[in-house]
């Protein structure tokens, strides 16, 4: 178990130290640090993403028996992944930190506190990213014990499908790589914005009636019978995972309102009034 997670923390780490230096030191770009850093960590996690998805496309498709099949990729990269989180939770307070000290972006923290405080900077990186910290939190705390040890080589289809939910995330890193920097008139960022809503939609929210009909079809159930015929916690543990999810993809449906809201629209709009 040690050789995957050691990998993992050199890699991800390791990867991040090498884009922020290269975009820092390469005489073609010559970046300031807080570009270098807030473009390395969104570099680092999409790679992750293309990581885990692509193993969790290998898992899924290689378990014909959803619940006994087992495939040594599902244990091997949720054992990798765990150091990225970690990791993750870092890097994401750096870019907090980078932003903070931007002019135009330490407002958020409010003018009582020292602008280069790292208290109040934490402060307000966990009221900002509170639900993210806690999603990474989760999946180190709970989601990896659980994969680990409660299901005792069972479901590594369901897992594969769980890893593939990341094929979204190479887009949301890129949509804020290009609002950063101001690009939200462009079609690049136009068209990311329509992949990610629909990826986010397909391979997150949609994942979960997708993992209740598989089941359902194993085990010659409806669907609506589905969620009586599993335990409680297993439905409990479903939403808690999907509850956030839900959260994430309404506020990506209000960006997209705002992105692809003609000029000149009445602000009565309903995209208008989430605001």
């Amino acid at each position: 178990m040690l050789t995957p997670m050691v990998a993992g923390g050199v890699v991800f780490p390791g990867l991040f130290l090498l884009s922020k230096n290269t975009l820092q030191r390469l005489p073609q770009l010559r970046w300031e640090e807080a570009d270098a850093v807030i473009v390395s960590a969104r570099l680092v996690s999409s790679v992750q993403a293309v990581m885990a998805s692509t193993a969790g496309y290998i898992v899924s498709t290689s378990c014909k028996h959803i619940i006994d099949d087992q495939h040594w990729l599902s244990s091997a990269y949720t054992q990798f992944a765990v150091p990225y989180f970690i990791y993750d939770i870092y890097a994401m307070f750096l870019c907090h930190w980078h932003k903070h000290q931007v002019k135009g972006h330490g407002g958020d923290e409010g003018g009582a506190r020292a602008p280069g405080s790292t208290w109040a900077v934490a402060r307000g990186y966990l009221h900002k990213e509170f639900l993210m910290v806690l999603h990474h939190a989760v999946m180190v705390l709970v989601c990896f014990p659980l994969s680990v040890v409660w299901r005792q080589g069972k479901g590594d289809f369901f897992l594969g499908c769980l890893l593939m939910a990341e094929v979204s995330t190479p887009f949301v890193c890129l949509g804020k790589i290009l609002i950063q920097y101001k690009q939200q008139h462009t079609l690049l960022h136009k068209v990311n914005g329509a992949l990610m809503l629909i990826s986010f939609l397909c391979c997150r929210v949609l994942l979960f009636p997708y993992l209740y009909w598989a089941y359902g079809r194993h085990a010659g159930l409806p669907l609506l019978a589905v969620p009586l015929a599993i335990p409680v916690h297993v439905n409990l543990g479903a939403a808690l995972l999907l509850a956030p999810q839900l959260y994430w993809f309404f506020l990506i449906c209000r960006g997209a309102c705002r992105l692809f809201r003609p000029r000149g629209s009445p602000p009565r709009s309903p995209c208008q009034t989430q605001d």
